[in-house]
Protein backbone atom coordinates (compact mmCIF):
# COMPACT_ATOMS: atom_id res chain seq x y z
CA UNK A 1 0.00 0.00 0.00
CA UNK A 2 1.15 3.28 -1.13
CA UNK A 3 0.76 5.83 2.24
CA UNK A 4 -0.99 8.77 1.43
CA UNK A 5 1.52 11.77 1.25
CA UNK A 6 -0.68 13.76 -1.39
CA UNK A 7 -3.65 16.01 -0.18
CA UNK A 8 -6.68 17.42 -2.04
CA UNK A 9 -7.95 20.44 -0.60
CA UNK A 10 -11.03 18.85 0.37
CA UNK A 11 -8.80 16.56 2.53
CA UNK A 12 -7.50 19.88 4.36
CA UNK A 13 -10.45 20.87 4.89
CA UNK A 14 -11.86 17.40 6.90
CA UNK A 15 -8.04 17.34 8.58
CA UNK A 16 -8.12 21.39 9.69
CA UNK A 17 -11.91 22.32 9.71
CA UNK A 18 -11.30 25.65 7.44
CA UNK A 19 -13.56 25.78 4.21
CA UNK A 20 -11.93 25.17 1.50
CA UNK A 21 -13.00 28.30 0.02
CA UNK A 22 -11.63 29.61 2.52
CA UNK A 23 -8.33 27.74 1.67
CA UNK A 24 -8.50 29.06 -1.32
CA UNK A 25 -8.85 32.90 -0.70
CA UNK A 26 -5.74 32.12 2.33
CA UNK A 27 -3.98 30.85 -0.91
CA UNK A 28 -4.54 33.30 -3.17
CA UNK A 29 -4.69 36.43 -1.29
CA UNK A 30 -1.68 35.51 1.27
CA UNK A 31 0.20 33.18 -0.53
CA UNK A 32 -0.25 30.67 2.44
CA UNK A 33 0.53 27.29 0.70
CA UNK A 34 2.23 26.40 -2.32
CA UNK A 35 -0.24 23.30 -3.82
CA UNK A 36 1.14 21.20 -6.77
CA UNK A 37 -1.19 21.13 -9.61
CA UNK A 38 -2.25 18.54 -12.11
CA UNK A 39 -2.52 18.93 -15.87
CA UNK A 40 -5.97 20.06 -15.18
CA UNK A 41 -5.17 22.40 -12.65
CA UNK A 42 -6.15 20.55 -9.53
CA UNK A 43 -4.63 21.59 -6.60
CA UNK A 44 -2.38 18.78 -4.60
CA UNK A 45 -0.48 19.52 -0.91
CA UNK A 46 2.20 17.77 0.29
CA UNK A 47 3.06 17.40 4.12
CA UNK A 48 4.31 20.00 4.36
CA UNK A 49 1.85 22.31 3.26
CA UNK A 50 -0.72 20.11 5.36
CA UNK A 51 1.79 20.61 8.73
CA UNK A 52 1.65 24.46 8.18
CA UNK A 53 -2.12 24.51 7.55
CA UNK A 54 -2.70 22.88 11.17
CA UNK A 55 -0.22 25.66 12.43
CA UNK A 56 -2.03 28.50 11.07
CA UNK A 57 -5.16 27.26 11.72
CA UNK A 58 -4.31 27.05 15.49
CA UNK A 59 -3.44 30.21 15.92
CA UNK A 60 -6.21 31.50 13.73
CA UNK A 61 -8.67 29.61 15.82
CA UNK A 62 -6.65 31.21 18.91
CA UNK A 63 -7.98 34.65 17.94
CA UNK A 64 -4.43 35.64 15.15
CA UNK A 65 -6.13 37.53 12.10
CA UNK A 66 -4.96 35.55 8.93
CA UNK A 67 -3.43 38.81 7.60
CA UNK A 68 -1.20 38.70 10.61
CA UNK A 69 -0.21 35.23 10.41
CA UNK A 70 0.82 35.38 6.99
CA UNK A 71 3.56 37.68 7.52
CA UNK A 72 5.12 35.33 10.00
CA UNK A 73 8.05 33.41 9.10
CA UNK A 74 7.42 29.51 10.04
CA UNK A 75 10.32 30.61 13.32
CA UNK A 76 7.69 33.13 14.73
CA UNK A 77 4.63 31.13 14.05
CA UNK A 78 6.09 28.02 16.41
CA UNK A 79 7.27 30.38 19.07
CA UNK A 80 3.69 31.66 19.30
CA UNK A 81 1.99 28.57 19.00
CA UNK A 82 4.02 27.29 21.98
CA UNK A 83 3.22 30.35 23.76
CA UNK A 84 -0.14 29.37 23.69
CA UNK A 85 -0.16 25.98 24.32
CA UNK A 86 0.32 26.65 27.73
CA UNK A 87 -3.45 27.76 27.65
CA UNK A 88 -4.95 25.49 24.79
CA UNK A 89 -2.84 22.41 26.19
CA UNK A 90 -5.91 20.13 24.88
CA UNK A 91 -5.88 21.13 21.59
CA UNK A 92 -2.00 21.91 21.46
CA UNK A 93 -1.55 18.28 21.74
CA UNK A 94 -4.13 17.06 19.52
CA UNK A 95 -2.57 19.05 16.75
CA UNK A 96 0.96 17.81 17.16
CA UNK A 97 -0.69 14.04 17.33
CA UNK A 98 -2.17 14.70 13.94
CA UNK A 99 1.45 15.42 12.72
CA UNK A 100 3.07 12.61 14.30
CA UNK A 101 0.40 10.39 12.58
CA UNK A 102 1.15 11.58 9.43
CA UNK A 103 5.15 11.44 9.90
CA UNK A 104 4.89 8.15 11.78
CA UNK A 105 6.96 9.94 14.70
CA UNK A 106 6.84 7.84 17.64
CA UNK A 107 8.90 10.28 19.53
CA UNK A 108 6.60 13.36 18.97
CA UNK A 109 3.73 11.04 19.86
CA UNK A 110 5.79 10.41 23.09
CA UNK A 111 6.79 13.73 24.16
CA UNK A 112 3.46 15.19 23.66
CA UNK A 113 1.73 12.29 25.93
CA UNK A 114 4.70 12.58 28.80
CA UNK A 115 3.74 16.90 28.74
CA UNK A 116 0.15 15.66 29.51
CA UNK A 117 0.44 13.48 32.06
CA UNK A 118 2.60 15.80 33.89
CA UNK A 119 -0.58 18.10 34.74
CA UNK A 120 -3.24 16.05 33.97
CA UNK A 121 -4.34 12.40 35.22
CA UNK A 122 -4.66 9.44 32.94
CA UNK A 123 -8.18 9.53 33.04
CA UNK A 124 -8.18 13.33 31.76
CA UNK A 125 -6.07 12.79 29.16
CA UNK A 126 -7.88 10.10 27.73
CA UNK A 127 -11.58 12.11 27.66
CA UNK A 128 -9.95 15.22 26.62
CA UNK A 129 -7.51 14.47 24.55
CA UNK A 130 -7.60 10.67 23.01
CA UNK A 131 -10.99 9.93 22.66
CA UNK A 132 -11.77 13.55 20.95
CA UNK A 133 -8.54 12.41 18.97
CA UNK A 134 -9.88 9.20 18.00
CA UNK A 135 -13.19 10.20 17.01
CA UNK A 136 -11.91 12.70 14.43
CA UNK A 137 -9.57 10.01 12.67
CA UNK A 138 -12.18 8.19 12.37
CA UNK A 139 -14.01 10.49 10.38
CA UNK A 140 -10.71 11.09 8.52
CA UNK A 141 -10.65 7.62 7.85
CA UNK A 142 -13.96 7.21 7.27
CA UNK A 143 -14.14 9.54 4.05
CA UNK A 144 -10.69 8.57 3.08
CA UNK A 145 -8.61 11.85 3.57
CA UNK A 146 -5.89 9.93 5.73
CA UNK A 147 -4.81 5.76 5.00
CA UNK A 148 -5.74 2.69 7.49
CA UNK A 149 -1.61 2.98 7.92
CA UNK A 150 -2.14 6.72 9.85
CA UNK A 151 -5.58 5.55 12.06
CA UNK A 152 -3.90 2.18 13.45
CA UNK A 153 -0.42 3.71 14.12
CA UNK A 154 -2.01 6.20 16.17
CA UNK A 155 -4.58 3.56 18.07
CA UNK A 156 -1.75 1.37 18.49
CA UNK A 157 -0.13 3.45 20.19
CA UNK A 158 -2.86 4.62 22.09
CA UNK A 159 -3.37 1.26 23.08
CA UNK A 160 -0.34 0.63 24.43
CA UNK A 161 -0.34 3.86 26.72
CA UNK A 162 -3.21 2.04 28.12
CA UNK A 163 -2.11 -1.18 28.63
CA UNK A 164 1.25 0.54 30.48
CA UNK A 165 -1.13 2.46 32.74
CA UNK A 166 -3.49 -0.67 33.67
CA UNK A 167 -0.32 -2.42 34.32
CA UNK A 168 0.58 0.36 36.65
CA UNK A 169 -2.31 -0.41 38.81
CA UNK A 170 -2.92 -4.09 38.17
CA UNK A 171 -0.32 -4.37 41.06
CA UNK A 172 -3.45 -3.25 43.66
CA UNK A 173 -4.88 -5.54 45.82
CA UNK A 174 -8.02 -6.56 44.58
CA UNK A 175 -10.72 -8.01 47.02
CA UNK A 176 -14.24 -6.58 45.83
CA UNK A 177 -16.51 -8.75 44.14
CA UNK A 178 -18.03 -9.24 41.19
CA UNK A 179 -15.33 -10.45 39.02
CA UNK A 180 -15.64 -8.51 35.77
CA UNK A 181 -15.20 -10.65 32.06
CA UNK A 182 -14.10 -8.22 29.59
CA UNK A 183 -14.41 -9.20 26.08
CA UNK A 184 -15.43 -8.18 22.48
CA UNK A 185 -17.31 -11.01 20.44
CA UNK A 186 -16.52 -12.58 17.47
CA UNK A 187 -14.63 -10.43 15.03
CA UNK A 188 -15.00 -7.58 16.96
CA UNK A 189 -11.68 -5.87 16.35
CA UNK A 190 -12.05 -1.86 17.55
CA UNK A 191 -10.11 -2.89 21.61
CA UNK A 192 -9.78 0.89 22.59
CA UNK A 193 -13.11 1.18 24.71
CA UNK A 194 -12.80 -2.21 26.28
CA UNK A 195 -8.86 -1.88 27.19
CA UNK A 196 -9.65 1.69 28.77
CA UNK A 197 -13.06 -0.37 30.64
CA UNK A 198 -10.61 -2.65 32.10
CA UNK A 199 -8.37 0.04 33.52
CA UNK A 200 -11.28 1.56 35.27
CA UNK A 201 -12.05 -1.51 36.95
CA UNK A 202 -8.77 -2.43 38.16
CA UNK A 203 -7.97 1.15 39.05
CA UNK A 204 -11.33 0.92 41.39
CA UNK A 205 -9.83 -2.39 43.00
CA UNK A 206 -12.05 -5.15 41.59
CA UNK A 207 -10.92 -7.87 39.67
CA UNK A 208 -11.17 -8.65 35.78
CA UNK A 209 -10.53 -11.21 33.72
CA UNK A 210 -9.52 -9.49 30.54
CA UNK A 211 -9.85 -11.73 27.02
CA UNK A 212 -9.57 -9.12 24.67
CA UNK A 213 -11.13 -9.48 20.88
CA UNK A 214 -13.21 -11.95 18.91
CA UNK A 215 -14.28 -13.62 21.72
CA UNK A 216 -16.97 -16.95 20.24
CA UNK A 217 -20.08 -16.70 22.76
CA UNK A 218 -19.09 -20.79 23.61
CA UNK A 219 -16.04 -19.83 25.14
CA UNK A 220 -17.36 -17.27 27.84
CA UNK A 221 -18.72 -21.23 29.35
CA UNK A 222 -15.00 -21.87 30.53
CA UNK A 223 -15.04 -18.67 32.37
CA UNK A 224 -17.84 -19.42 34.43
CA UNK A 225 -16.68 -23.14 35.12
CA UNK A 226 -13.61 -21.74 37.02
CA UNK A 227 -15.71 -18.64 39.01
CA UNK A 228 -19.07 -17.72 40.19
CA UNK A 229 -20.65 -14.37 40.12
CA UNK A 230 -19.23 -13.08 36.71
CA UNK A 231 -19.83 -9.90 35.03
CA UNK A 232 -19.48 -10.21 31.41
CA UNK A 233 -18.73 -6.69 29.94
CA UNK A 234 -18.38 -6.27 26.04
CA UNK A 235 -18.59 -3.59 23.76
CA UNK A 236 -20.01 -3.45 20.47
CA UNK A 237 -18.75 -1.15 17.88
CA UNK A 238 -19.74 -3.00 14.32
CA UNK A 239 -20.27 -6.64 15.42
CA UNK A 240 -22.35 -9.03 16.01
CA UNK A 241 -23.79 -7.98 12.51
CA UNK A 242 -24.98 -11.37 11.47
CA UNK A 243 -27.74 -11.37 14.08
CA UNK A 244 -29.43 -8.55 15.91
CA UNK A 245 -28.29 -7.64 19.82
CA UNK A 246 -31.51 -8.82 21.16
CA UNK A 247 -30.75 -12.18 19.60
CA UNK A 248 -27.49 -11.86 21.00
CA UNK A 249 -28.35 -11.32 24.43
CA UNK A 250 -31.07 -14.63 24.03
CA UNK A 251 -28.74 -16.68 23.09
CA UNK A 252 -26.26 -15.18 25.59
CA UNK A 253 -28.85 -16.42 27.98
CA UNK A 254 -29.49 -19.68 26.79
CA UNK A 255 -25.48 -20.90 26.63
CA UNK A 256 -24.28 -19.20 29.49
CA UNK A 257 -26.57 -17.85 31.84
CA UNK A 258 -28.34 -21.03 32.18
CA UNK A 259 -25.86 -22.82 33.76
CA UNK A 260 -23.95 -19.67 35.86
CA UNK A 261 -25.55 -16.84 38.25
CA UNK A 262 -23.94 -13.94 35.15
CA UNK A 263 -24.65 -10.72 34.16
CA UNK A 264 -24.15 -9.17 31.02
CA UNK A 265 -23.00 -5.29 30.39
CA UNK A 266 -22.84 -3.98 27.03
CA UNK A 267 -21.25 -0.60 25.84
CA UNK A 268 -20.82 0.93 22.47
CA UNK A 269 -23.21 2.17 19.22
CA UNK A 270 -25.23 -0.56 18.49
CA UNK A 271 -26.62 -0.49 21.48
CA UNK A 272 -27.61 2.92 21.19
CA UNK A 273 -31.01 3.92 20.63
CA UNK A 274 -32.18 0.56 21.78
CA UNK A 275 -33.67 -0.70 24.98
CA UNK A 276 -32.46 -3.22 27.22
CA UNK A 277 -34.88 -6.79 27.02
CA UNK A 278 -35.99 -8.12 30.03
CA UNK A 279 -34.50 -10.92 30.87
CA UNK A 280 -33.96 -13.63 33.57
CA UNK A 281 -29.96 -12.35 34.64
CA UNK A 282 -28.67 -8.77 35.09
CA UNK A 283 -28.68 -7.17 31.43
CA UNK A 284 -27.41 -3.60 31.50
CA UNK A 285 -27.04 -1.18 28.50
CA UNK A 286 -24.28 1.71 29.14
CA UNK A 287 -24.37 4.15 27.19
CA UNK A 288 -20.57 5.59 27.16
CA UNK A 289 -17.66 4.76 29.18
CA UNK A 290 -18.43 7.98 31.84
CA UNK A 291 -21.59 6.26 33.04
CA UNK A 292 -19.73 3.15 33.15
CA UNK A 293 -17.18 4.69 35.69
CA UNK A 294 -20.12 6.42 37.30
CA UNK A 295 -21.75 2.47 37.79
CA UNK A 296 -18.08 1.64 39.00
CA UNK A 297 -17.93 4.27 41.26
CA UNK A 298 -21.17 2.91 43.08
CA UNK A 299 -20.01 -0.81 43.43
CA UNK A 300 -16.78 0.38 44.94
Amino acid sequence: MIVKTQFSIKDLENLSGVKAHTIRIWEKRYNLLEPNRSDTNIRNYDLNNLKKLLNVTFLYNSGYKISKIAQLPESKILEIIQEQSESKKEEHAIKLFKTAMFDFDYQLFSKTYRDLIEFKSFREVFFDVFLPLLNEIGTLWQTGTIDPSHERFMSELIKQKIIIETDKVQEYKKTKAPIFTLYLPTEEIHEIGLLYANYEFLKAGFKTIYLGPNIPLNSLKYITRHHNNVTFISYFTVKPDKESVTEYIDRFEIEINDSSNSGLWLLGSKIQNILAPKTSFDIQFILSLKDLIQKIEKLK
